[in-house]
């Protein structure tokens, strides 16, 4: 065995080896190409679908923020109305009992009166009596 043929005999192999690998056949080349260019299309429709998407989620958003906004000051406008009525009413109560009836209103304690107090009320209304009880067991 001469160097002479193992360097040549190892060369050939290896060159041809890459001119397989690295040649693909041009049919082959061009379906690639294809492919590649159909998938990239289509992901630049859905990139752009999604865009369009979280835009208009975001106008939405907007929107709803706006309508919020609106809602919050009528209701806030609602709010002082209703505690002018309210302290008109008192006043209007204040001076109709005390006059009429000549209770001393100072004492009364109106506010606590006033609250929303839920559990005070359930008391008050909702008394059990001997019939309502019967009624609520059956």
């Amino acid at each position: 065995m001469s160097p002479r043929n193992k360097e040549g005999s190892g060369s050939r192999c290896a060159t041809k080896r890459k001119s397989v690998d690295q040649d693909p056949h041009p049919a082959d080349l061009e379906s690639s190409e294809d492919e590649y260019r159909k998938k990239r299309d289509r992901n630049n429709q859905a990139v752009k679908k999604s865009r369009v998407k979280s835009r208009l989620r975001t106008q939405e958003t907007l929107q709803r923020v706006q309508e919020l906004k609106s809602e919050n000051d009528m209701l806030e406008e609602k709010i002082k109305l209703l505690s002018k009525e309210l302290g008109f009413l008192k006043d209007l109560f204040l001076a109709h009992a005390g006059a009429a009836h000549g209770i001393n209103l100072q004492e009364v304690d109106l506010d606590a009166l006033l609250q929303d107090n839920t559990s005070t009320l359930l008391q008050i209304f909702d008394k059990p009596t001997s019939s309502t009880k019967d009624n609520r067991c059956s």
